[in-house]
C-alpha cells in the first residue's frame, strides 16, 4: 500500500443501563468517552434514585449536551431500546448483566458489562500491618460495603494473622452507624430493605456452616436499613460468602499458609474485578500480581478506579473496559483504510 491507516468512527447511539450506587459517577464515566467518540447516549438510570438522576439530566441539558438523553424505561422496554440502539453498556449485578448480554447478543449489538466483584485484599507476611488494617477497613466498609470494587475477602498470611486481626477489628470498632447527614456517622445504611435481608441471610448461612462472627452479624433495632460492621472468620467453601459477592458491610477473613496459597485463595472465586496486595517486597508483589485473575491489581493500596487507567474485570465481573483511552475504544468502529 502507498497509504494505509485507521479511523475511529462512532457506532451511533449507545444505551446505558446504570445502577443505583454512584448514580452520577457511573453515568458520567460511561457518557463522557462515548460522547467524545461522537456517539449519542441514551441512559436508563436506576428507578430507586429518581431525584439524583433527574437533577443530573437537568445539568446535562443546561450544559447543552444534545446527544445525551435519559429515559426511565420499564424492564420490558429495555429489549426494544437495545434493538433501536447500536451498542449497550451495563453496570450492575452479574445475573442482570447476563440477561442484558443475551439480549444484545440476540440482536448482534456490541456490549460492555461492568458487573459484580469480590475483591481479594492480600496481606503478605512482610506487610505494614497497621497500614494494611486501616486500608482494609476503609475499602470494605466505605459506602456500607455497597461497591463492586470494595475489598470483600481479606486474605492474610497465617504467620501474621494473630497480629493483623486485632488491628483490623480495632479499626472496625471505630465505625459508627447513624444519620448519614451527621458528620459523626461513618457507616451508612444499606440502600433498600431487600438488600439488608440478603446480606443477613448470607451471614446466617456462614454461621450455620461453622464461620465465626468476630463482630457484628446481628440485625440492629430501630428504623433504617442499617447493618453493623461484620467480620467473619473461619469461612470455608461450604459458606455462601466464600463464593458469592456480599454487597454490604461484611468482611470475610481467609487465612493463607503462604504467599502462593494466598493467590490460590484469591483466584478461587467466580469474580475477577480487582485485588490488592500488601507487601514490603515490591518485586514479590509484582510477581504474585501477575498470577491474579483480575482486571486490576493495586499494590500497597486499596482497589479503586483511576481516570487514567482502564476499569473492568474478567470472569463473572464482566468484559470490556471503561475509563482511559481503552474506554474510548469500546464504542467506536475501528475502520481500516488501504490505498494502492
Amino acid at each position: 500500500a502507498s497509504r494505509s491507516g485507521v479511523s475511529f468512527d462512532p457506532l451511533g447511539v449507545v444505551l446505558a443501563v446504570m445502577p443505583w450506587n454512584y448514580p452520577v459517577w457511573q453515568v458520567l464515566r460511561f457518557a463522557v468517552p462515548a460522547l467524545a467518540a461522537g456517539n449519542g447516549c441514551l441512559v436508563k438510570p436506576a428507578p430507586s434514585v429518581p431525584q439524583t438522576s433527574a437533577y443530573l439530566a437537568e445539568l446535562v441539558a443546561e450544559a447543552g449536551i444534545a446527544p445525551f438523553a435519559m429515559a426511565w424505561l420499564a424492564p420490558a422496554q429495555v429489549e426494544t431500546a437495545i434493538v433501536g440502539c447500536d451498542a449497550v453498556a451495563f453496570t450492575g449485578s452479574t445475573q442482570t448483566g447476563s440477561h442484558i448480554a443475551a439480549l444484545a447478543g440476540r440482536h448482534i449489538k456490541k456490549s460492555v458489562l461492568e458487573l459484580g466483584g469480590s475483591n481479594a485484599f492480600i496481606v503478605m507476611p512482610d506487610a505494614d500491618l497497621a497500614a494494611a488494617a486501616k486500608e482494609a477497613c476503609y475499602s470494605r466498609f466505605r459506602d456500607a460495603g455497597q461497591s463492586c470494587n470494595a475489598a470483600k475477602r481479606i486474605i492474610v498470611a497465617e504467620a501474621v494473622a494473630d497480629e493483623f486481626v486485632p488491628l483490623f477489628l480495632a479499626e472496625c470498632a471505630k465505625l459508627q452507624m447513624g444519620n448519614p447527614m451527621d458528620a459523626a456517622t461513618t457507616l451508612a445504611p444499606l440502600h433498600r430493605e431487600d438488600l439488608r435481608v440478603r446480606v443477613h441471610a448470607q451471614v446466617q448461612d456462614a454461621l450455620a456452616h461453622g464461620a465465626k462472627a468476630l463482630c457484628g452479624g446481628e440485625l440492629p433495632e430501630g428504623s433504617g436499613w442499617f447493618y453493623p460492621a461484620t467480620v467473619l472468620d473461619k469461612v470455608t467453601p461450604a459458606c455462601r460468602v466464600y463464593h458469592e459477592e456480599v454487597f454490604g458491610p461484611v468482611a470475610v477473613l481467609l487465612r493463607a499458609r503462604d504467599e502462593a496459597h494466598a493467590v490460590e485463595l484469591a483466584n478461587d472465586n467466580p469474580f475477577g474485578l480487582g485485588a490488592s496486595i500488601y507487601s514490603a517486597d515490591a518485586a514479590q508483589a509484582w510477581h504474585y500480581a501477575e498470577q491474579l485473575q483480575t482486571g486490576a491489581v493495586f499494590i500497597n493500596r486499596h482497589t479503586s478506579s483511576d481516570l487514567r487507567l482502564p476499569f473492568g474485570g474478567v470472569k463473572a465481573s464482566g468484559y470490556g473496559r471503561e475509563l482511559s483511552e481503552f474506554g474510548l475504544y469500546e464504542f467506536v468502529n475501528v475502520k481500516s483504510y488501504w490505498q494502492k
